[in-house]
Order: C-alpha cells, then structure tokens, then sequence
C-alpha cells in the first residue's frame, strides 16, 4: 500500500493493517520529513487516544491529517503506533 498526497509519497508497506476501512502503516514506513505533531486528540471507545499530525509539502499543509494510537486499548493492539491517513490522502494498491 502507497499514502499519496500532493503528488509526494508519504508512506508505502507491504505490511499494512486494515481496519474500519483504514490502512494503518507501520510508522518505520513513513517519510518523517512531511509530518509535524498536531495539537488535536481524539478518543474512541474501544481503541483508545489518537494523536494527529498534519502533513506539510512545500507551502501545502493538511492539518490533523495522519492519526495514530500510540497507546491502543487490548481490542486495538495490532494498530498500536501505526499511522492512518484521511482528508484527502490517497492509500492506494501498487
């Protein structure tokens, strides 16, 4: 799986998690250079806290657009730390 935004590729692995229609990339995947902590936190009942990162390409930011659950609950172990992606970021086959 590929992560797309701006033309740039921001994440690809082989080893993705697919869960509620979301690919959660192992964050040793990620091209680093594009994100930047988000003040924005989210709470799921059954996975737990999820801290954003907005994505910045050239003068282009997409804000709190990766998430991750960086301490997941028990039910949400296998995506603990792994990176998903949404407002327009493109997770593609290849």
């Amino acid at each position: 799986m590929r992560a797309i935004w701006k033309n740039t590729i921001l994440a690809e692995s082989d080893s993705t998690v697919e869960l509620e229609g979301n690919h959660y990339f192992p964050a040793d995947t990620l091209n680093w250079d594009y994100f930047k902590p988000s003040d924005r936190h989210s709470t799921c009942p059954w996975k737990g806290e999820a801290n954003y990162y907005n994505i910045q390409i050239g003068n282009f930011e997409n804000k709190d657009a990766a998430w991750t659950y960086p301490q997941a609950k028990e039910k949400a172990k296998p995506i603990e730390g792994y990176v998903a992606f949404w407002k327009g970021v493109q997770v593609v086959n290849v």
